[in-house]
């Protein structure tokens, strides 16, 4: 069976507004893709983003969504005085084809079964 990646830039995720982001995100992942975000999601997006997912789990053809990205890294004091975030990229995905093997710092070592 083939697995469908969406590679979404920084750049898109950046001109979207965040119920827009989410409802691609959550469209794709139903349609059984897998999404990288090269600049992950907030921690609020996040939380949404999940909330969202239990409002649409069907038993039978949607199970919900494993979602993986690397630590933030703690910015400096500027970006933490600015309020900058240092998103990280971001690996979601249907639970039932995305499996988190191992985690690292910089490592994140995914199953996707097709």
């Amino acid at each position: 069976m083939e697995v469908k990646l969406n590679l979404i830039s920084k750049e898109k995720l950046e001109k979207m507004g965040t119920m827009e982001k989410l409802r691609l995100i959550l469209d794709e992942v139903k349609a059984g893709k897998i999404v990288v975000l090269e600049s992950g999601l907030t921690p609020e997006e996040e939380a949404k983003l999940i909330e969202m997912t239990m409002l649409e789990i069907d038993h039978e053809n949607f199970v919900g969504i494993e979602v993986e990205s690397y630590p933030q890294k703690s910015s400096g004091f500027l970006g933490k005085l600015f309020g900058k975030k240092g998103g990280r990229l971001m690996v979601i995905g249907p639970a039932n084809r995305l499996k988190t093997l191992e985690k690292r710092e910089d490592i994140i070592e995914a199953l996707i079964r097709g």
